[in-house]
């Protein structure tokens, strides 16, 4: 909810702002423009009830109209259905992208949950048994409200850990034992970790990841309570031979790996496409659309044979984009295709650019060195290949995919590319977010009876207020919020907490949303205009009057405005300066 308060803010230091000027502007003086200006202003305010039946962005043609508009008098601001928007990080103008480039897996191809995550999931654990581990294992059946994105698995104590932008431990559950405050001391004394020891704490950021994160947890779990096998603080002991957490977390990453590019799971997959990919009929108008005014590309880590069966499958409609229109072969909406791309090193160094032959899908001798052609696939290559094949530079790109650190992270540090990233789970969070807005709303209303029971008080004071009580709710809400979303709780947040996720988006990714579609509801003229984010003693100090009492606090002389204008057209310049850069940032901000 802080983000709400810091709106709320914002609305009110536009209005003291427009306010402000107003004031200024009928300022002492007998300037006829600062005169003529602010009659103008007030003329607005007078006959509102008239112009509110004018259209808006009639209303925004004249300028002089623009700082009353915004004067307590603007119109709430429209925003598109939750489940259609597309959110803001950093302000982008479509009108400037050049390029529009995706990734297939979980962008293009959306796989169903959990149906997908089950499938990789039991794969695995018949690999782990086949390799020697216990029969027992394939009673396992995955349980898609225990894991979610994010989460930190210590390889030294088997823990799993939610854990914020720095390392700070929000929820630890050992199997599925979660742990409680003390408990989670005795193994990090400061309920904090080391992010950066990548030996010992591993990101599960992706979609793949889930099957992996609860299948750690059945694990620990299996051998915490068979007697066959003891417990130690790092691993379990069965008579002689000792299994650390460190060996089980590589088993089973070596396992999932083996089940993605040597065993079944591409091959049952695209023998059941309907059982595990949401095919949408809005893909093919929306690449046809973005064919319209760019150039279109697909960059994806799987083979040529698996990519062309499943965006077969995807643009398999007896018509084209439009009903009425004739169909057309899922190549025919890229300018450009590229396989095998083994990112995140396609956005460094890169491999060798190489041409498939399409029949057989086997690649073609040699290194690709000719020009950009249209129906060509090619394999491996690099960003910057691609960006000499289109003609483009890092800005032009607009990159959607779905992977926080192999799609989203180094386009965005290696090329300065655009970043759009794909979050499935979002239609879920939003709809806890608004479904159980009541749980919110009482944690604001704890912070209020917090600040309350501390509001007479100061350095001076003996008294020790009895806080516990609102503690205990507050961990109670906080609980309570968490389970709506599952058993991991929310992959943003933990009560008013951010996650590491959360702050990975935000600071990797311009744009993001449930599903990239979302962008055929916006004009390719449109500009994402990110909200204004503030700071904490912006977002909590009403814009009201204050005189600052030197005595009180001495920082207060350390002023950097200047008043005193000796030569009036200075000044004179000063005023409209001012009233063009209010009325440009509010143009902006309806735009």
């Amino acid at each position: 909810m802080a983000g709400g308060r810091s709106v709320l803010a914002h609305a009110r230091l536009v209005r003291s702002s427009a306010t402000a000027v107003l004031r200024f502007l009928l300022g002492e003086g007998e300037n006829e423009w600062r005169r003529a200006t602010a009659e103008s202003l007030l003329t607005f305010k007078e006959n509102q009830s008239v112009k509110m039946t004018t259209s808006w962005s009639d209303r925004l043609q004249n300028a002089a109209d623009l700082p009353a508009n915004i004067d307590g008098y603007a119109l709430k601001k429209y925003r598109r259905e939750a489940y259609h928007r597309v959110f803001v990080n950093r302000s982008l103008a479509m009108e400037k992208i050049k390029c529009f480039g995706f990734d297939m897996d979980y962008t293009l191809a959306v796989y169903k949950s959990p149906e997908y995550e089950s499938l990789g999931f039991d794969l695995t654990v018949e690999r782990l048994v086949s390799i020697g581990y216990p029969q027992e294992m394939l009673s396992f059946v995955y349980d898609p409200t225990f894991p979610t994105r994010g989460l930190v698995f210590d390889s030294l104590y088997g823990n799993l850990l939610k854990v914020d932008a720095y390392g700070n431990i929000l929820v630890c559950a050992h199997g599925f034992n979660f742990m409680r405050g003390p408990e989670i001391r005795e193994q990090y004394p400061n309920k904090f970790i080391q992010r950066d020891d990548t030996d010992r704490f591993h990101i599960l950021n992706t979609l793949f990841n889930l099957p992996e994160t609860y299948l750690l947890a059945c694990l620990i779990d299996f051998f915490t309570n068979c007697d066959r096998y003891v417990s130690c603080e790092t691993g379990f002991k069965e008579g002689d031979l000792f299994m650390s957490f460190r060996s089980m977390f590589q088993d089973v990453r070596d396992a999932v790996d083996w089940v993605h590019y040597k065993g079944s799971l591409k091959e049952k997959t695209v023998e059941n496409l309907y059982k595990y990919v949401v095919k949408d009929g809005k893909l093919p108008l929306l690449l046809s659309r973005m064919n319209e005014v760019g150039k279109v590309f697909l960059v994806t880590n799987s083979d040529y044979k698996y990519t062309d069966k499943i965006m077969t499958y995807l643009f398999d409609f007896p018509h084209g984009p439009k009903p009425g229109s004739s169909h057309r072969l899922w190549q025919s909406y890229f300018d450009l295709i590229l396989v095998d791309a083994r990112k995140p090193l396609f956005f460094g160094e890169g491999t060798v650019l190489r041409q498939v032959d399409t029949v057989t899908g086997k690649l073609k001798i040699g290194t690709y060195t000719g020009p950009l052609q249209h129906g060509i696939v090619y394999s491996g290559g690099s960003s910057d290949t691609i960006c000499d094949l289109l003609g483009a530079k890092g800005k032009d790109i607009l990159y959607i995919g779905d992977h926080i650190f192999g799609d989203i992270l180094k386009s965005k540090k290696r090329q300065g590319w655009r970043t759009f990233l794909v979050i499935p789970e979002l239609a879920q969070e939003l709809h806890v977010w608004t479904d159980k807005s009541c749980l919110f709303e009482e944690l604001q209303s704890l912070d209020i009876f917090l600040a309350e029971l501390y509001k007479h008080l100061d350095s001076s004071s003996n008294e020790r207020p009895d806080i516990s009580s609102i503690q205990r709710r507050i961990k109670k809400v906080t609980h309570d919020m968490d389970m709506c979303y599952g058993m991991m709780g929310s992959l943003f947040r933990s009560g008013s907490r951010q996650t590491l996720f959360a702050s990975q988006v935000m600071r990797y990714a311009d744009l993001y949303a449930a599903s990239f579609i979302n962008l055929l509801y916006y004009p390719f003229s449109y500009l994402f205009r990110a909200a204004h984010v503030l700071m904490p003693h912006e977002s909590t100090v009403d814009h009201t009057h204050v005189d600052i009492n030197e005595t009180e606090s001495p920082m207060a002389t350390r002023n950097r405005t200047s008043v005193d204008f000796k030569d009036s057209d200075k000044r004179h310049q000063l005023t409209r300066s001012l009233v063009t850069l209010t009325i440009n940032k509010t143009a902006s901000n309806h735009s």
